[in-house]
């Protein structure tokens, strides 16, 4: 929710808390979208983790989050240095979005840079991190 209306929400699916930083580019943004669809998280007949969003045909909430580039190992406020640039972060999180919606996922949004109250219901002990940047944050 923004200013108190929903922006964004999906029944089953995933929801992306999605982070930029800094160095990371168009490839990054559609090779992680490639990731998210394809990722085999979703239980099949047998019970096993084996289907992916586009298997399942479920939809992506994806939420902009560059506190997910906080350093918090020196002093007692987080560093967000390592995130990317608004400008920049607000481009490849469309970028992502776009590449997801062409590769046949149902995308919602949240509004990037809003503050927004978001509700998850996890239905199983599933939470994972992918990075796509091959590279160490220069922290």
């Amino acid at each position: 929710m923004v200013e108190g209306r929903t922006v964004g929400a999906i029944g089953p699916g995933l929801l992306v808390l999605l982070g930029v930083g800094r160095g990371d580019g168009d490839a990054d943004a559609v090779a992680l979208a490639d990731r998210i669809a394809g990722l085999r998280i979703f239980e099949d007949q047998a019970g096993k983790m084996n289907l992916s969003l586009l298997d399942t045909h479920r939809a992506a909430l994806v939420v902009s989050q560059f506190t997910l580039y906080a350093d918090t190992r020196k002093g007692r406020r987080p560093s967000f240095i390592d995130a990317a640039p608004p400008d920049e972060a607000r481009r490849l999180y469309a970028r992502s979005c776009e590449a997801l919606r062409a590769l046949g996922v149902r995308v919602e949004e949240g509004v990037f840079a809003a503050e927004m109250q978001v509700a998850l219901v996890n239905d199983g002990p599933v939470t994972i991190l992918l990075e796509q940047s091959p590279q160490a944050p220069t922290r």
